[in-house]
C-alpha cells in the first residue's frame, strides 16, 4: 500500500467504514475530496460534525425528527389503526417512496441477536405494546429483512402481541430469502406490501 500522508491515510481509514467501501474506492474518495474548494470542504465537515444532534429520533417511533416534530406521530391523516414494524429507519423510507402505506412506523433498534441476551430489552416490546393499545391498532404490519435474524425477530413480536386481538402479518411476495429491504427495489417492495400475509 503506497505511504501516503498521515492526514490522506486517515481519510482513507475513515471512508472504508462506510458500506460497500473497499480500499481503491475510498483512496478514489478520498483523492475527489482533495480536489474539492476549501468552502465546500467546511460545509461538508460541519454538515458531518453536528449530524448526531441535527438528526435526532422520535421518542415514541424511532424515524428522525424535522425541526423537532415527527412527521409521521404528529400527522392528522395517517391511518393510526396500522402499526408498521422495521428495523431501520431508512426501511420507513423506502416504504413511503411505494405510496402505499399510510400508517404509522415503528423501528426496533436492531433484529434480535441471541448472543446479546434479553429479547424484549433489545427490541423494546414494553413500548410496542403501549402504542398498539394508545391508538387502538387493528393490523401489525412486520416489515423486517427476509433474514434468519429478521425471521426470528418478527416470530418473537407475534409471539408477544398475538392475544391483542390484532391481524399481525408479514411482508412477503416478492422478497427473496436472504435479502435485505434497503436492497430491494421500490416495485418489488410494493408487491410485497399487496402481498403481505398474516402471520400464523
Amino acid at each position: 500500500m503506497p505511504q501516503y500522508p498521515t492526514a490522506l491515510n486517515n481519510l482513507i481509514q475513515s471512508l472504508k467504514r462506510l458500506p460497500s467501501v473497499g480500499q481503491k474506492s475510498a483512496e478514489r474518495f478520498a483523492f475527489n475530496l482533495i480536489g474539492w474548494k476549501e468552502e465546500d470542504l467546511q460545509k461538508l465537515s460541519t454538515t458531518l460534525g453536528s449530524l448526531k444532534i441535527d438528526i435526532q429520533p422520535c421518542s415514541e417511533c424511532g424515524c428522525f425528527l424535522s425541526n423537532n416534530c415527527c412527521s409521521f406521530c404528529e400527522s392528522a391523516i395517517r391511518d393510526k389503526r396500522s402499526l408498521c414494524i422495521t428495523s431501520s429507519v431508512k426501511d420507513v423510507y423506502a416504504i413511503e417512496d411505494t405510496h402505499i402505506f399510510a400508517g404509522l412506523y415503528h423501528v426496533i433498534p436492531k433484529l434480535l441477536s441471541p448472543l446479546d441476551g434479553d429479547f424484549e430489552k433489545q427490541i423494546n416490546i414494553q413500548l410496542i405494546k403501549e402504542r398498539i393499545e394508545k391508538w387502538e391498532c387493528k393490523e401489525v404490519i412486520i416489515a423486517l429483512d427476509s433474514t434468519l435474524e429478521g425471521d426470528a425477530t418478527a416470530l418473537f413480536i407475534k409471539s408477544q402481541i398475538e392475544k391483542m386481538d390484532l391481524i399481525i402479518s408479514r411482508l412477503a411476495l416478492g422478497l427473496p430469502l436472504g435479502s435485505s429491504l434497503d436492497f430491494v427495489d421500490e416495485g418489488t417492495l410494493n408487491r410485497a406490501f399487496l402481498g403481505r400475509q398474516q402471520l400464523v
